[in-house]
């Protein structure tokens, strides 16, 4: 993994935990329910936002060493990204 990537999405990862907990705490108080739909969907963004970091680093490091080798390899690139992009056809 490229060091910057990792590093920014540990530090994503660790916000996460405290999110999750955070929106645990506001269900078991109880908190108003657009309160804890706003929190809900921060943690979605965060989420996504984690998503593009490790698609980053994937296509910065995977797919380019397997687009180079061609053949097979290449063929494995295509269907990985189409499934992380939700987009495969089988």
């Amino acid at each position: 993994m490229i060091d910057d990537i990792q590093k920014r999405a540990l530090r994503r990862t660790s916000i996460l935990e405290g999110q999750v907990r955070g929106l645990a705490r506001m269900i078991e108080n109880e908190d108003y329910c657009m309160d804890i739909i706003a929190q809900s969907r921060a943690i979605q963004k965060a989420l996504a936002s984690l998503d593009k970091l490790l698609i980053e680093n994937h296509l910065r490091t995977h797919v380019t060493h397997m687009f180079e080798s061609g053949g097979e390899q290449r063929e494995q690139a295509v269907a990985e990204l189409l499934k992380a992009y939700d987009l495969e056809t089988r």
